[in-house]
């Protein structure tokens, strides 16, 4: 079973985010072991966002695949999500990192470290929300992988 740490700067205040989120990691539990790394945000603070970035970098597991969720990223369908964990698995990657970056965004050394710079879409969400959309897609794209019947 593949090891996801989700690493989020910025803590989720809003219940109903904490409920939705909830609600995906207990879903995940049947297709990976996941992990939520909750960063302090810094975001208007002088060189916030470079600490927030350092902190991000001292959070990825050794060996972890990286994915950074950016605006400016790669888009691709659920299925394609799909295909390419399915690939890495098969590759023998046991440890991927997804990582949301705060309200301003990935520090451009996150961005160089990723191996993937994914973009959920070309419009801008709250961050929070993006931690919603990215277990939900993540558990989509995994139980797409193992023909389950959630996607359809």
């Amino acid at each position: 079973m593949i090891a996801v740490r989700l690493i989020c700067v910025g803590k989720l205040k809003e219940r109903f985010y904490q409920d939705a989120c909830a609600e995906y990691v207990k879903r995940l539990g049947a297709y990976c072991r996941l992990d939520i790394c909750e960063l302090p945000e810094e975001a208007g603070r002088p060189d916030g966002l470079r600490r927030e970035g350092v902190r991000v970098l001292e959070s990825i597991p050794a060996g972890a695949y990286v994915i950074a969720l950016c605006i400016e990223g790669e888009t691709m369908s659920s299925e394609q999500l799909a295909g390419r964990l399915s690939a890495l698995q098969t590759r023998g990657v046991s440890r991927i990192a997804l990582v949301i970056g705060s309200s301003e965004g990935l520090d451009p050394a996150v961005k160089q470290r990723a191996d993937l710079r994914l973009s959920m879409s070309p419009m801008t969400f709250p961050h929070h929300l993006a931690r919603v959309m990215v277990l939900e897609q993540l558990y989509r794209a995994l139980s797409i992988a193992a023909g389950a019947k959630y996607h359809k």
